[in-house]
């Protein structure tokens, strides 16, 4: 008789914690859906120069671009820099305003932030350079590796 009568004044236990779970898993995505558009803005995908040209990314998408600093490329007028990176099959040009790291040279691994300009020159807006002398990007030491081209003792290129 109890239960009859809980049936026809309402809901039952069960009933109420399942609609209590379902609003909970409701609130859940919803937090989750906000949290990821908030992020998608702050996410920077990181290509070498030969991924970044199979991807054809887009002037002005930001990147980070990680490779080696092609040997002879590395031009400076005032606080501009100006330098080719490359992973060994693909170059790209980069520009960067202001000041390098001081472990930067040619030769060295680094890693850039920004995005590529309508001229297909990357404008960096941070430039980075580990301070152990032989880092590499770990993509790029698995692309090189892939091709047969990495060497453990240095940068090889």
């Amino acid at each position: 008789m109890t239960v009859q009568l809980a049936t026809r004044r309402g809901m039952t236990r069960k009933q109420k914690r399942l609609l209590t779970i379902g609003a909970l898993g409701a609130v859940l995505a919803i937090a989750v859906g906000l949290i990821l558009y908030a992020l998608s803005g702050q996410i920077s995908f990181f290509y070498s120069p030969s991924q970044a040209k199979e991807a054809a990314v887009g002037a002005g998408t930001p990147f980070r671009l990680g490779g080696l600093v092609k040997d002879g490329s590395w031009e400076k007028s005032g606080e501009t820099s100006s330098f080719v990176v490359t992973d060994g099959e693909t170059e790209l040009a980069v520009q960067y305003v202001g000041l390098l790291p001081d472990l930067f040279r040619e030769g060295q691994g680094i890693v850039a932030d920004g995005a590529l300009g309508p001229d297909g020159v990357f404008a960096a807006s941070r430039v980075l350079a580990k301070h152990d002398e032989n880092y590499m990007p770990k993509e790029v030491v698995e692309e090189l590796k892939a091709r047969g081209e990495w060497q453990r003792d240095g940068a090889a290129l």
